[in-house]
């Protein structure tokens, strides 16, 4: 339904030429996302100031139209997909670094500016923000933001929950209002920050984040340890992560990936039953104790070969196997189904035997993989058919079900959207989902943030 004329008109007040667009090439650029779902907007608004938010939000409120922030739809859970129309704000063009301040570890960023544009910015002070999601070279902060989006660094860094002091938001009432601090230390009211940060656009559209910066250490060194089974691999996986040097990156990847990035990378990546990437960070003096203590956890029972890199070029053939992945998956299925569990990880091991098990019951194959330091996997069913894709549906129930027996949750880093609501009272008692609608409503009275995401 085309939006209100009244409306149209008030947008048009808010917004210049070229930042406002009714065009349906240009709806339909911005109605899907890496999830492909689809839903055709009724206008894009493209704000480049808080301000214009502010009247963006206070307009749609107005004539009950549903508004939709974007990042760079990166997202593969649907939150970005327009699902009732209405306006979708692009944060794209808010794209400015303004302020990196090495003193206070911290930097303040538009919601628009890129995780690695922000990265690069910050190597010449000698600091890094720690999310580091694969998509990091596209995907924005203020995406990051809304789905408390990380990568392999949150096993030592955390995730931006983390690593955000504060925010400058619009909530759905279409007030304006600040929260957080500019320090490392706050106990001042309730902690809206880190409430916004993983809710999806839901409660209210940021305009501005400021972030910690971490010193970048001067030194990584990378392990590879491949495994006769998955099991062993996910005891390692306990065991390192039972001793006291934590890495930056400990990666997970059964044998059925291995195989699939043997087939499509080559030789340089191994058969094995499973394999651990591992990294460990720090200064020149500490880092060869520290890899001893994380290799000697790595070692036991059902261990094939584990090797240190020597050098860059060493670095990143070990990580060939990893890079490999995404692509050989593609070749098998185009309409993968990418979940990311996570669960405690002395519940590792069960996790992966269950999924094993799953998938031999419902016939459909799966590649497992992940940010193992967390518990937190990346499950991908590759349906390759009809009767597979139906089966790959009753299977992933079943992921759910078996992940909350082991005290685990259904996202790790990618957020509820439209494709996990249907099963947030699995993992959610009904007075915690009431207390979240209540919020809800309080930062949003008329539910005109992304609707029909995140709550059931």
């Amino acid at each position: 339904m085309p939006l209100a004329p009244a409306l149209l008109n008030l947008l048009h007040e808010t917004f210049p030429v070229g930042a406002l667009s009714i065009a349906e090439a240009e709806r339909l650029a911005y109605a899907y996302d890496n999830s492909r779902l689809n839903a055709l907007p009724d206008a894009v608004v493209f704000p480049t100031e808080h301000a214009q938010v502010e009247a963006l939000v206070r307009a749609c409120r107005a004539h009950g139209v549903p508004l939709v922030a974007r990042g760079r739809g990166s997202n593969t859970t649907g939150a970005t997909v327009p699902v009732q129309g209405g306006v979708v704000a692009s944060f794209e063009r808010m794209n400015r670094i303004l302020r990196i301040d090495p003193d206070n570890r911290l930097a303040v960023v538009e919601p628009g500016v890129l995780n690695g544009d922000l990265q690069q910015a910050l190597l010449p002070f000698g600091f890094f923000w720690p999310p580091d999601p694969t998509s990091a070279p596209w995907c924005s902060i203020g995406g990051n933001l809304a789905c408390n989006s990380a990568g392999p660094r949150t096993v030592k860094y955390g995730s931006p929950r983390e690593n955000t002091l504060g925010l400058r938001a619009v909530a759905g009432n279409g007030e304006g209002f600040r929260c957080g601090t500019y320090t490392s230390k706050g106990a001042t009211g309730y902690d809206l920050t880190r409430l916004l940060i993983g809710s999806e656009g839901t409660l209210a559209l940021i305009t501005e984040a400021t972030l910690k910066l971490t010193p970048k250490p001067s030194a990584v060194r990378t392990l590879r340890a491949t495994y006769r089974d998955v099991g062993s691999a996910a005891r390692a996986v306990a065991r390192i992560m039972a001793q006291p040097v934590t890495p930056c990156a400990l990666e997970f990847i059964d044998d059925v990936a291995l195989k699939l990035a043997h087939d499509h990378g080559g030789d340089s990546v191994p058969l094995a039953g499973a394999m651990l990437m591992i990294e460990v960070d720090g200064e020149p003096a500490t880092l060869d104790s520290a890899v001893d203590a994380v290799a000697a956890a790595a070692r036991g029972d059902g261990l094939e070969e584990l090797r240190v890199a020597q050098s860059a070029e060493e670095t990143r053939a070990l990580w060939a196997a990893r890079k490999a992945l995404s692509p050989a998956q593609r070749t098998i299925s185009p309409n993968k189904i990418n979940e990311d569990v996570v669960v405690p990880v002395s519940h590792l091991p069960a996790l992966v035997d269950g999924i094993k098990q799953l998938s031999a019951k419902h016939d459909v194959l799966i590649v497992t993989f992940g940010h193992a330091g967390n518990g937190n996997l990346h499950v991908n069913l590759l349906p390759r058919d009809d009767a597979e894709r139906a089966r790959a549906h009753a299977c992933l129930a079943d992921v759910f079900a078996l992940v909350i027996s082991l005290e685990g949750t259904l996202s790790g880093e990618h957020g509820i959207g439209m494709v996990k609501r249907a099963f947030m009272p699995l993992a959610l008692e009904a007075s915690t989902l009431a207390l979240m609608r209540n919020i809800k409503t309080a930062f949003d009275p008329d539910g005109i943030l992304n609707p029909g995401k995140l709550l059931p």
